[in-house]
Parts: structure tokens; sequence; C-alpha cells
């Protein structure tokens, strides 16, 4: 215990820029250690971010023009593109979710089970 806490502190021999020196050294391992876990989870949930939002923009674009086509070549009215529309984004959506549930599965089973918590109510 002792040897641990005279890591920690300076010694009254050693100057004080050198300790600050030293000091700067460990928190600068220290954060750099901790930056990478940190980003490397953030750049995967923005990751998956991003695919979702894609999936649900190309989901309503891709009804959309289905629609439009159905009603180019059908020489109907707008029904065809509001139809398109909807079922579109509706599809979309559903993908999205689907993505988002496989997803937290998959990170929830990495992250194995959650502790367990003490039931607060007393049984008296």
């Amino acid at each position: 215990m002792v040897e641990e806490a005279s890591r920690r502190m300076p010694t009254p021999d050693e100057s004080r820029d050198e300790a600050l020196k030293r000091l700067d050294k460990r928190l600068g391992a220290f954060e750099t250690g901790r930056e990478r876990k940190a980003s490397f989870t953030a750049q995967r949930a923005m990751g998956q971010g991003y695919r979702f939002l894609a999936e649900v923009v190309g989901g309503v674009f891709g009804g959309a023009g289905f629609g439009w086509l159905f009603d180019h070549f059908a020489g109907t009215t707008p029904l065809g593109l509001v139809a398109g529309l909807l079922l579109g984004t509706g599809f979309s959506i559903y993908v999205a979710v689907q993505g988002a549930a496989r997803w937290s599965k998959t990170e929830s089973d990495k992250a194995g089970p959650l502790p367990s918590v003490p039931d607060d109510d007393d049984n008296d």
C-alpha cells in the first residue's frame, strides 16, 4: 500500500516540473486509451444510425418512384404516387425497426447479463 502511494505522490527530492511532466505523461496515456474505446463505440453507433436513416429515406423515395412509374405508364391520376409513397414509408419503417431490434439484441448479448439488483421491498 505504501509503495502504491509513493508512485502517486511526488518525492520530496523531485522538482515540481519533473513531477508535473510525469503526471502529464500518465494522464495522456490514460486519456488516449479511454478515447480509443469511446471513439470506436461512438462511431459504430453513429454508423448504425445513419444506416437506419438511409433505410427510411430510401424506402420513402423508392415507394414514391415506383408509384410515379405506375402512374406514368398506367396513365392514372397521382393515386399510384400516393399509394407508393405510403407503402414505401411503411415498409422502410418496418425494416428500420427490425434492424434496430436485431442490433439491440446483438449489443445486449455482447454486454452479457445485467447485474442483479436487490429488491427494495422488505418482507416484514
